[in-house]
Order: structure tokens, then sequence, then C-alpha cells
């Protein structure tokens, strides 16, 4: 007959001298409830002060353990009582992944297994997120690039067409000046026509000793 609470016991005193900070005991009857703080490795890379999203971004969350009565043939339960850097949907994955690692190692003491499969699966985490945050900033400078060589080129062509648009308009203006001063010699020719006009200088007949009616 398996004595649960013995192998229970024995599991918790392995984990205290594996996690002695990380791990803390709510209570020890009738069944162990404890907590244990996980978190993603730290990347090896050294950081960049300089880059915005080269930072510390591990992730960590609160796993709350609560043994059943004849675990480990039986599930604990298992929640995550906090976390840093997770949103909910993350939490709801990595919540999942615990289960199937519970259904995986049932039958035998599966604490160690499951923290250190969590902290593997966090680390991943970080570094699909690292990598995600990568190509959007390049996705970013690409398009930030194509918006302003369309912006140089919608202003080149803005140029161009005023430069032509301009010539257009000068080439209008001189042709205008000169019809206008052909306009002008064309009057002048009037006036010197009138010349060969065949018109009596009233001058010349004129009566000195003429008067002006004045009745």
């Amino acid at each position: 007959m398996t004595d649960y609470a013995e192998e229970q016991r024995n599991e918790i005193e392995a984990l205290m001298s594996i996690y002695p900070e990380e791990l803390q005991i709510v209570q020890d009857s009738p069944h162990f409830v404890f907590q244990l703080t996980v978190s993603s490795s730290e990347s090896e890379e050294p950081k960049d002060p300089e880059n915005e999203n080269d930072i510390d971004d591990r992730v960590t969350c609160v796993i709350q353990f609560t043994y059943a009565p004849t675990y480990p043939d039986e599930p604990p339960l298992i929640e995550i009582i906090s976390s840093e850097k997770m949103d909910d949907e993350q939490q709801t994955k990595v919540l999942d992944f615990i289960n199937e690692q519970v259904q995986e190692n049932l039958g035998i003491v599966m604490v160690f297994t499951i923290v250190s499969a969590l902290q593997e699966k966090l680390t991943v985490m970080v570094e699909d997120a690292k990598r995600l945050a990568e190509e959007q900033r390049i996705q970013k400078e690409k398009d930030d690039e194509e918006a302003a060589l369309k912006k140089f080129e919608g202003t080149r062509v803005t140029i161009e067409s005023f430069l032509a648009w301009k010539a257009k308009f000068d080439a209008e203006r001189k042709e205008r000046k000169r019809i206008q001063e052909e306009g002008v010699e064309v009057d002048e020719s009037l006036f010197e026509d009138m010349e060969d006009l065949d018109i009596d200088d009233a001058d010349d007949d004129e009566d000195p000793d003429w008067e002006p009616d004045k009745n």
C-alpha cells in the first residue's frame, strides 16, 4: 500500500533543497499547499543599453500546488497566483502546458519535472516575443523607409510637374507679349498709313480775316 503522505513529504523536502528561495509553504495539513516562483532563464547574450528592445524581459509566475490526498496518483490542484510580464492569454497557455505535463507524469512525483519544463516554456515564450519584437522593428523601419521614398518620389514628381507647367506658362507669356508688341506695331502702322491719305490741311485754307459766327 502506497504511503502518499510520506511520498509527499519526501518531495517537499527535495523541493526545499532545490528551490530554497523560490518555494514557500502555505500549509502542511491536512495536505501540503505550497507556492513556487518560476522564471524564464536569463538570456546569455550581453545587454545593449542603447537598444530599447534589449532589456531584462524575463517573465515570472508564482505557481501554487495543492496536493490531492492520493497524489501522485491523483493530480494536484495547480493555480497561477501571480505573474509578471504575462497577459491573460499567456497565462492560459501556461496552465494548459502544466496540465499536459501533469497528465504525462501521473503516478510519479512531478513537481520538479513540471517546474523544469515550465521554465523552458517561459524561456521559449520570451525568445519568441523578442524575435517578434525585432521582426516588427525591422518591418517598421522598412515601412518608414518606403513611406519616405514615396514622399520623396511624390515631391520629385511635383517639382517636375511644376517645371513643366512653368515652361509652358513662360512660353505662353512670351507669346502673349509678342502678340501685344505686334499689336502695337500694327496700331502705329495705321497712323503711318494715314499720312498717305489725301486729307486737306485746314490751316492752308484758313482765312485770316474769318471770325466765327457768334449769332
